[in-house]
């Protein structure tokens, strides 16, 4: 048995009910669920967590680090690809891999920082093992983005900053969005479209996200 297939909490069946779910909550896009079901988000938890992998929750992944919420990994990757293409998105917080893995599915190319070498190692396992050969990763403070590959159609951001880091908004590319959880102890998620020179910031609901942080680990 395959790690994409699963056995009992981890089937396709199981996969199958928590796309209904995402339906009934919102979620629209068709490419996006397809590209949720498709996927086995089980792989990129720890394997005394796979039984839970399915539910609408938030999991630890170790160092201090959570995989998000199904509705939430939907819920901005539908966010970030409305509207124009999205051919090149850069994601900041590569984490588990699974919120990058959905990407890859969706756009040409997804650049994804990390600054916690030990996630970042287990998620480019996940990625050889399901042949995700369009994802390029960087061991990098995720406030700097990465500018060497810029500018990006699209940004995520899966950590939430105080501000927004004024060199994301530099990074998008002029008909970009950015997808931002930002806050500290009250957080809420933004969208801002690039229009030239100018923003257009959109906040939109509550959300909790671990802290984006300085450094590298």
């Amino acid at each position: 048995m395959t790690p994409e297939r699963g056995i009992g909490m981890t089937s396709q069946r199981t996969r199958d009910r928590l796309i209904v779910r995402l339906k009934e909550q919102g979620i629209r896009s068709i490419e996006v669920l397809s590209a949720m079901r498709e996927l086995p988000r089980h792989v990129f938890v720890d394997e005394a967590l796979a039984s839970r992998a399915y539910e609408d929750t938030a999991l630890p992944i170790g160092q201090g680090q959570t995989i998000s919420r199904p509705f939430i990994v939907a819920k901005m990757t539908e966010l970030l690809l409305e509207g124009l293409p999205k051919k090149k998105v850069l994601e900041v917080g590569t984490g588990s891999g699974y919120q990058t893995a959905v990407l890859s599915r969706l756009v040409d190319r997804v650049h994804s920082v990390e600054r916690i070498s030990p996630l970042q190692n287990q998620a480019r396992e996940r990625f050889y093992s399901l042949k995700l050969n369009n994802i390029r990763l960087k061991h990098s403070d995720g406030n700097w983005g990465w500018p060497e590959n810029a500018p990006y159609d699209g940004i995520i951001v899966t950590c939430a900053p105080e501000q927004v880091p004024k060199e994301l908004l530099n990074q998008l590319a002029p008909g970009g969005r950015l997808v931002i959880p930002v806050g500290g102890t009250e957080q809420s998620l933004r969208v801002i479209d690039r229009n030239g020179h100018s923003f257009e910031e959109t906040v939109l609901d509550a959300v909790s996200f671990v802290p984006l942080l300085s450094g590298q680990i």
